[in-house]
């Protein structure tokens, strides 16, 4: 224990080896889903290798994240960020067919915002944004965080009339998600002090259970069969849908073990597989640095991970002590060095950029304080390279809805009680990034849009000074970081 204390400085951050666990433990299970999502996504639409990819994820994961740790020692996991992945993977893949050419696209990206983290151009931008502000961007994380756990659950489904609506309640996994984020709920609210703070571990571990059992019964009685995917069941009883019941391992026959050996297919960009050469690196270089599209995409890039990464740390529970009084970032080298190398490495080892997971507020809301709650998080992302099955069903969105949304809650609540409500402009400016956060599915787009909201407003008061140059600058960027996303998305349409 003392070398802990002196490792992390528990008695300094005030921190317990329970709490520490019990927050990695759950920060893991809220954040675990990105290992499938990623693997998925990049297999789909760029037609890498799946298992290559997931290995490499969980991997780079596990390192990052134990940089964080022992540099920067803050309850922060790293893991590449479903927003760019997204981007790498569907939205420029009409300029880009190969992925080989992306993951050049991402390392020339990824080595320049190295350069930029090094210097002082992201300290400066993180500290320009004026408190209330920052209290606004921490709002709409939980309100994205609910959202996302309600949606991914069934809870809220698409609808072609009305955009979204409330989900089926034949779905047993819409149900079992809305009864353990009431028991969530309940739980955080009562007298008893040790259920009040596992209610987040006990929601999450409810409806594993049930959802477990359901799965079990309903597919010994032919109501449902395993698809191929992890985490998903297949009803044919509510017509072809797809609910996110948790799997049992042993009833998937092609879940196994994950196996190295596919790595080869995706690290390096490919060079050690078969059927791909040096030569053939070299025209995709060449391919690559000709085309004009290219420019366009690496500055996007690089403006999608430096908003992403300064909304991420700006949503952080003020408790771990990343900002200090005035709202200014402590450590900054040492907090950033993390997330600039992994934005570095991503793509050359075949995964995309590396970023802090706003998830990490899940292990925070229960008590993690300091870095050895990350190495928890490290080792199990570790072990899931290699045992994934073990985890599989803790990556069901029906069994993650309780923790995202609980932490949603928690986030949204604590925010908006240290805002001024009564001050119109505030109201008008947390309304626009709270909801476009959450309708536009990006907190770095309700953040975009919020800040032009803000310098308006202050303009037509007179009252720029409040606001001043920096963040006069910053409003530009997103500005023009819309306008280039939106020359990306026209060029590869055509």
């Amino acid at each position: 224990m003392k070398f802990l204390n002196r490792l992390f400085h528990f008695e300094e951050k005030q921190a317990s080896l329970r709490k520490e666990i019990i927050g990695g433990l759950i920060s893991f299970v809220a954040m675990c889903y990105v290992l499938p999502l990623i693997a998925s996504n990049l297999s789909g639409g760029a037609g890498m290798d799946k298992q290559g990819v997931f290995v490499i994820t969980a991997l780079l994961t596990a390192a990052i994240s134990l940089i964080m740790a022992f540099v920067g020692n803050y309850p922060i996991a790293l893991s590449s960020a479903a927003g760019i992945n997204a981007y790498v993977a569907f939205t420029i893949s009409g300029s880009f067919p190969r992925w080989e050419q992306r993951m050049i696209l991402l390392t020339v990206s990824g080595l320049l915002f190295l350069i930029l983290s090094l210097t002082k151009v992201r300290k400066w931008i993180i500290n320009a944004i004026p408190k209330d502000v920052k209290c606004i961007i921490s709002a709409s994380l939980g309100g994205f965080l609910l959202f996302v756990g309600l949606k991914g659950a069934g809870v809220i489904v698409s609808d072609g009339s009305t955009l979204v609506k409330l989900g089926s309640f034949a779905d047993p996994a819409m149900l079992i998600a809305v009864i353990s984020i009431f028991v969530t709920i309940a739980l955080m609210f009562t007298k008893v002090k040790f259920l009040k703070t596992m209610a987040i571990p006990f929601g999450i571990l409810f409806a594993a259970i049930a959802g477990l059992i359901s799965s079990l019964i309903m597919t010994s009685t032919g109501a449902m069969k395993v698809l191929g995917g992890v985490g998903f069941y297949q009803f044919g009883q509510l017509n072809g849908q797809a609910s996110t019941l948790p799997i049992a391992p042993w009833l998937v026959d092609n879940m196994k073990f994950a196996d190295l050996a596919p790595m080869k297919n995706v690290v390096f960009y490919g060079l050690l597989r078969d059927g791909y050469s040096g030569q053939d690196f070299v025209s995709d270089l060449g391919q690559v640095f000709s085309n004009p599209v290219s420019y366009v995409t690496i500055f996007s890039i690089i403006f999608v991970n430096l908003f992403n990464t300064t909304a991420t740390y700006l949503t952080m529970d003020e408790k771990i002590g990343i900002f200090d009084e005035e709202g200014k970032i402590n450590n900054y080298h040492r907090t950033v060095l993390a997330d600039s190398i992994g934005s570095a490495i991503a793509g050359p080892f075949g995964t995309t950029t590396i970023e802090p997971l706003a998830e990490s507020n899940v292990g925070i809301s229960t008590g993690a304080r300091t870095g050895c709650s990350t190495v928890i998080v490290a080792v199990m992302f570790l072990l899931s390279a290699f045992i994934y099955p073990i985890f599989s069903i803790f990556t069901a969105s029906s069994v993650t809805a309780p923790a995202l949304a609980g932490i949603g809650f928690i986030i949204l609540s604590s925010s908006l009680s240290q805002l001024s409500m009564k001050k119109m402009d505030i109201i008008i400016v947390s309304m626009v990034t709270i909801i476009l956060s959450i309708l536009c599915f990006s907190i770095t787009n309700g953040i975009g849009f919020g800040l032009v909201t803000y310098c308006i407003i202050k303009v037509a008061q007179g009252k720029t000074k409040e606001v001043g140059i920096p963040v006069f600058v910053i409003t530009g960027l997103f500005v023009i970081s819309f306008i280039a996303e939106a020359v990306v998305n026209s060029l590869a349409v055509s």
